[in-house]
């Protein structure tokens, strides 16, 4: 690349995103682009997942559902570029960072409760952060623009999650289990996956 990567630093992140990946990323757009429109569909049934699990938390409902229906607005923007690119749908294979963030969560509740809101909230930390990478060096300049215009909603996204977090337990509760997290989150990405994904 030209100028140096400058890297934004992501409050709730321990580790920001390596160059080597925004390298991988702009050097195989389509795959990028195609594992977007799988992750923005994967979001909304996290939201509406959640939403069937903890049915009585009304405030969870009433801001997940708001989410789901986002994502899933972002999962039809996303297929109109794929459609604009010629790039058909089709199945990829996940990386390991979803299925490894997922083993963290404690299987009782409330335990269970509270990894699955923290671990959203890193997950759309993360997106936010590398979305913004993408608007910032994808040579495609209107794809560039597209992607920096969905940086907000997915700073919105993880902020509501942490939000929420914080409705149902004791802070300090949150910062010990989101510290851990965090840094296993990080861990997962110190090795660049050989196939490129939004995370990998």
């Amino acid at each position: 690349m030209s100028s140096p990567i400058k890297i934004p630093t992501i409050n709730i992140l321990r580790k920001p995103t390596t160059s080597a990946w925004i390298e991988q990323a702009i050097s195989n757009l389509d795959t990028i682009l195609l594992d977007h429109s799988h992750c923005e569909k994967k979001a909304a049934g996290v939201a509406l997942n959640l939403i069937c699990r903890y049915p009585s938390s009304t405030k969870l409902v009433r801001q997940l559902t708001a989410i789901a229906q986002e994502e899933l607005e972002h999962f039809e923007l996303v297929n109109q570029w794929l459609e604009k690119r010629r790039i058909p749908l089709a199945p990829l294979k996940p990386p390991p960072y979803g299925a490894g963030l997922k083993s963290q969560i404690r299987p009782q509740e409330s335990d269970r409760f509270l990894d699955s809101l923290l671990v959203s909230a890193l997950i759309e930390a993360r997106s936010h952060e590398r979305l913004g990478l993408l608007g910032s060096y994808c040579p495609d300049l209107e794809l560039a623009k597209f992607y920096r215009s969905l940086m907000a909603s997915e700073a919105r996204h993880y902020g509501i999650y942490w939000l929420l977090a914080n409705s149902y337990f004791d802070r300090e509760i949150v910062e010990q289990r989101l510290e851990e997290l965090a840094e296993f989150e990080s861990n997962l990405l110190v090795s660049l996956h050989p196939e490129p994904r939004i995370h990998s």
